[in-house]
């Protein structure tokens, strides 16, 4: 049991570390503060869900009812490594705004 709950850390870590590190460079490169805090979702529906991405415009209904399932049995700690790594960009995101308040011109 302690052994889950050092992976559950360490998974909630490494996202959040992970998607702030994202976030920070995309935000520097395309001067969009909030771009990956919007484009989360959209990465996430990609890790969570086992349908591919062509399916969801061939066939729409069958794949969003799979999406819906998918969401629906995620565990509480799927959830909140999921969420961290959201936290994380949008931590980014305030970074970002902080630092270009301040001055520092990034690219």
């Amino acid at each position: 049991m302690d052994f889950m709950l050092v992976q559950m850390i360490l998974s909630v870590v490494i996202f959040f570390v992970m998607f702030f590190g994202i976030a920070f460079l995309i935000n520097m490169l395309l001067r969009m503060t909030w771009f990956m805090a919007i484009l989360y979702p959209i990465v996430v529906v990609f890790i969570i869900d086992e349908v591919g991405f062509f399916d969801y415009l061939t066939k729409p209904s069958s794949s969003f009812r799979a999406l819906g399932d998918k969401i629906v049995s995620l565990h509480a700690a799927d959830i909140i490594i999921l969420s961290s790594g959201l936290i994380g960009a949008i931590a980014a995101g305030f970074v970002i705004k902080y630092l270009r308040k301040n001055g520092y011109q990034m690219f």
